[in-house]
Order: structure tokens, then C-alpha cells, then sequence
């Protein structure tokens, strides 16, 4: 099983960024998922393992950008116009082929906290 780290969270007032990288052992699609306090865990945006096909979430869509440099094996989301609501625990796994099947486990994550 592929496994991966997550990184780069930290403190930020909104309308601020962040990039939040997951560093992996082996090429494979990845997806990136966030669980705020009391929610379900929701999906925010996948990569194919290549980099040429990607998706979003309608809630990040214009402000994300997912990519990857397969040289360093790690994969970036580089997050945009922040908003309260995006505060959560962000969680990199990996994903099929057509980047809508979660496939791995949940790591540690990375705490991101949009202040207002």
C-alpha cells in the first residue's frame, strides 16, 4: 500500500494562503480530504498520477490548485483566498485511476486554521 505524509498546515487569516503538501512512497492518483470539528469528512481534490487530469470540490474550486512533482515525489495544494470554513484536518490518500474511489488509509493529517 502506498503510503504518504501530510504537511504544511498551520494559522492563517482569511483571504490568506497556504500550501499544504503529501509526500509519498510510490506514483499513484491522490486525493486530498478535510474533516472540520463535527463534520463528516468531505473530498476537496484529486490528481491523477501523471498530473494531467484533476477535480475538485465545488467548494474550492478557483481558489485550490493540486499538483505534483513525481522528481519529489509529493504532491502540493496550494489553497487560495481562505475562508473560516475551510478550517479542518486535511488528509492526503490514495485515489483510483479515475479519481473517485478512495483506495488508502487515513493518516495524521495536517490542522488548517482560517481565522476571521
Amino acid at each position: 500500500q502506498v503510503q504518504l505524509e501530510e504537511s504544511g498546515g498551520g494559522l492563517v487569516q482569511a483571504g490568506g494562503s497556504l500550501r499544504l503538501s503529501c509526500k509519498y512512497s510510490e506514483e499513484s492518483a491522490v486525493g486530498w480530504f478535510r474533516q472540520a470539528a463535527g463534520q463528516e469528512r468531505e473530498f476537496v481534490s484529486a490528481i491523477n498520477s501523471h498530473g494531467g487530469t484533476t477535480r475538485y470540490s465545488d467548494s474550492v474550486k478557483g481558489r485550490f490548485t493540486i499538483t505534483r512533482d513525481n522528481a519529489r515525489k509529493t504532491i502540493y495544494l496550494q489553497m487560495n483566498s481562505l475562508r473560516p470554513e475551510d478550517t479542518a484536518v486535511y488528509y492526503c490518500t490514495q485515489m483510483s485511476a479515475t479519481l473517485n474511489i478512495r483506495h488508502g488509509s487515513w493518516g495524521q493529517g495536517t490542522q488548517v486554521t482560517v481565522s476571521s
